[in-house]
């Protein structure tokens, strides 16, 4: 029995040792065949870094304001007896927009033009008299007096009724008016807003850093979402003069042609400012930067050190501002280079490439959205 155990044993063994053999055998061929394959060469599209004038650019988010905006109100009380405009339309200085019931003001004003009449009168008879000695020169002072008065009656009657009327101070688009024809109205209520829209100003912050390099005549962009596609240009026409202490911000405000009237006072807008002074820089494509955690690279195409072939090659680089479809690389990559822009991410470092450009999309430094 065990003479039959020992032989069994040693067959098994003899079976294991001739399986791992010829296992051993097929790793050891597919490892040979392997070291003389070549990966195939992945395919990229490219772009050749390039240096560039960039103007220094700050950012920051403004509010449109009217260089000049009222709400109109009556000064005094009484009762709409004629609406002079419409809303949303375009005055110039002067124009009636509201008149008031003034009938009892102005009999009031005839009877006190008589009595300035009767004051004239007396006071030229009076004059005529007193270079006769016939009066004395009180009863001339009197008469003097007495039409002195009248006249100034005149006048604040003229004034009152004059207040009845509510005038265009300056040239402008009104709003939605919020009275009605035979409504009383106190002193002071809100009749309709006016608003000077061209030029007009954008109000803006930057922090202190910036205040250094802050100065009237800087030119500025402004961009507001209500039409995009139009940038607007201005200048700063004015910096506070002081820094507010709870934000450590200065308040500057630019001013724009509004020929459109598409800014209204109340919009939010993005502002662009830029300094006088350009500077290089060298620019590649946003989709050309691979972000990580650890760093982020570009791969840059080169000619094999061995054969005719071309490599990526992998570098970490130090990014700057971006603007539109560009970034730029101030550290890591020299200018001419060139970039991979897309396939980058199936890259490795030293692996065969080949470049093919023609469905490469456009890049641009103010790129507009297609329409669809």
């Amino acid at each position: 029995m065990a003479k039959k155990l020992l032989i069994t044993a040693a067959g098994l063994l003899i079976v294991i040792c001739f399986l791992g053999g010829t296992k051993y055998a097929q790793i050891a061929t597919m490892i040979a065949a392997s070291k003389g394959m070549t990966p195939p060469a992945d395919t990229v599209s490219t772009f050749v870094a390039k240096r560039e004038q960039w103007r220094p650019v700050v950012t920051a988010v403004g509010n449109v304001t009217a260089v000049q905006g009222v709400t109109l109100s009556n000064e005094v009380a009484g009762i709409v007896s004629r609406l002079a405009f419409e809303s949303g339309a375009t005055v110039a200085a002067g124009d009636v927009l509201v008149e008031l019931d003034s009938s009892t003001e102005q009999a009031q004003l005839h009877a006190a033009e008589a009595t300035a009449d009767l004051a004239r009168i007396n006071l030229e008879r009076a004059r005529d008299l007193r270079e006769k000695q016939t009066i004395s020169a009180s009863e001339l002072d009197t008469a003097e007096a007495q039409a002195k008065q009248a006249n100034a009656q005149v006048e604040n009657l003229s004034a009152f009724v004059a207040k009845k009327t509510l005038r265009a101070p300056f040239a402008g688009r009104l709003g939605i008016r919020s009275i009605n024809l035979g409504q009383y109205l106190v002193a002071g209520t809100a009749i309709v807003t006016l608003q000077s829209l061209d030029p007009i100003y954008v109000d803006f912050y930057l922090p202190q850093q910036r205040l250094a390099s802050a100065v009237t005549g800087q030119d500025v962009t402004v961009i507001s979402d209500a039409d995009p596609a139009h940038p607007r240009e201005g200048k700063v026409t004015a910096i506070a003069a002081e820094v507010e202490t709870a934000t450590r911000n200065v308040k500057l405000q630019a001013t724009l042609a509004n020929t459109d009237g598409m800014l209204r006072p109340g919009m939010f807008v993005n502002v662009s400012i830029f300094e006088k002074d350009s500077r290089d820089v060298i620019v590649v494509p946003a989709t050309a930067v691979l972000f990580a955690a650890y760093g982020n690279s570009v791969f840059t195409v080169e000619k094999a050190k061995e054969g005719d072939g071309l490599v990526a090659m992998q570098h970490f680089v130090q990014l700057g501002e971006t603007r539109g479809d560009f970034v730029e690389i101030s550290k890591g990559v020299d200018a001419d280079a060139q970039v991979v822009t897309s396939g980058a991410f199936k890259l490795r470092n030293g692996g065969s490439v080949n470049v093919d450009n023609s469905n490469t999309p456009a890049v641009s430094l103010a790129p507009k959205p297609a329409d669809s």
